[in-house]
């Protein structure tokens, strides 16, 4: 079963206390869990799947390589660039309370504070931006990016940092002509959150907070990678070591990237929390009547809207939601199935893609189909 990856995360920034243990581990998805790890290499690999409103999670391995301490069905994990979507909907939420519309333009929103900007960005919008059909670069340069780094724990408010981010990406020239082509950019995630920022006052994680997080009663959510530094009480991320094998990277700097580019993937969560947020995706494409989004908001959130298959933070492929996302310290990926009310995640404490992806299809290929 082939699965297109929509991969490339980044993140940072706090991580909420660890969690009491209350999920059970399913027995059944443990056995899947444990072959894609022991299959992959990774340390641990825990599989979801959310069914008709009953979630259920499989988990095997460790937190961390060459320890014993084993992962738990409540343990957060980090979603790099499965962020994008709920950055989208936070927008569908502004959306709805009159704050920003869809068509808002860049030169409109962030045109009174940026000087300079290259003549092919001003007239785009949020729907250019969220489907990666702004011609933007990926990210920013390599220098920036370490600036950015540094800055990340520098006290430096968030908003001042995206603002000054989407200054250096906007004076840069496209790396192809709006809506022509589909280029994934993280850049353009950071400018959406900029302007967001902009016409609220807000940073963006407050947003997160209290129109996604607390709406939807994700509880774990939090940002950048989870747990803490003397403690090995969450997963941590692994990276190829120097001399091969694996190294574990603590929570800190080192374990994410700039936390200024929060709106393309800093969030971590648990997959209880995360069956619950996609029960939320797959009702909405389904239209059905909820208080938190309209299905119009869902709609426009779901459909493509310059054609191919990348809708505002999902890619559409046979009906099906699907995004992945990595810091590459983590990778998780996600594939929903609204009308059959099914979703699957597999996720890894290990960001090598090309050792994690090949055992996935196996997974998804048993338990995205319904066996009865």
């Amino acid at each position: 079963m082939m699965i297109r990856n929509f991969a490339i995360a980044l993140t940072v920034a706090v991580s909420p206390a660890a969690l009491a243990q209350s999920v059970t581990n399913d027995a059944e998805l443990a056995v899947f869990a444990e072959q894609a790890r022991e299959s992959s290499g990774a340390p641990a690999a825990a599989v979801l799947l959310w069914q008709a409103g009953e979630t259920r999670i499989g988990v095997a391995g460790v937190r961390e390589a060459g320890s014993d301490a084993a992962v738990t069905p409540d343990d957060l994990w980090h979603i790099g660039s499965d962020t994008k979507a709920m950055t989208a909907m936070l927008a569908a939420r502004l959306v709805e309370a009159g704050v920003i519309s869809w068509d808002d333009t860049i030169g409109e929103r962030l045109g009174g504070v940026i000087e300079g900007m290259d003549p092919a960005y001003p007239a785009l919008t949020f729907r250019h931006l969220f489907s990666h059909r702004a011609g933007l670069p990926a990210n920013i340069g390599m220098v920036d990016m370490i600036r950015f780094q540094m800055e990340g724990t520098s006290g430096r408010p968030m908003p001042e940092q995206r603002l000054d981010y989407a200054l250096r990406m906007l004076r840069t020239a496209p790396a192809a002509e709006a809506e022509t082509e589909f280029l994934y950019s993280n850049a353009g995630y950071v400018i959406a959150g900029a302007m967001l920022e902009q016409a609220t006052g807000q940073s963006w994680e407050s947003l997160m907070a209290s129109e996604v997080f607390e709406p939807l009663g994700l509880d774990s959510a939090g940002f950048g990678p989870p747990g803490s530094v003397d403690a090995i009480d969450q997963p941590r991320g692994h990276r190829s070591g120097m001399l091969g094998g694996l190294t574990a990277v603590p929570p800190g700097p080192r374990a994410d990237n700039p936390p200024v580019l929060g709106p393309a993937g800093t969030v971590h969560i648990s997959l209880s929390d995360l069956g619950r947020y996609l029960g939320a995706q797959m009702a909405g494409d389904r239209g059905e009547a909820s208080d938190y989004l309209t299905a119009d908001s869902w709609q426009t959130l779901h459909t493509p809207p310059f054609g191919g298959d990348y809708a505002l933070g999902w890619a559409r492929q046979n009906g099906r939601l699907i995004h992945a996302g990595s810091n590459t310290m983590w990778f998780v990926q996600i594939v929903m199935d609204p009308q059959s009310d099914r979703a699957v995640v597999i996720a890894f404490n290990d960001g090598r893609v090309d050792q994690v992806a090949p055992t996935m299809g196996p997974v998804f290929g048993a338990l995205l189909t319904p066996s009865d």
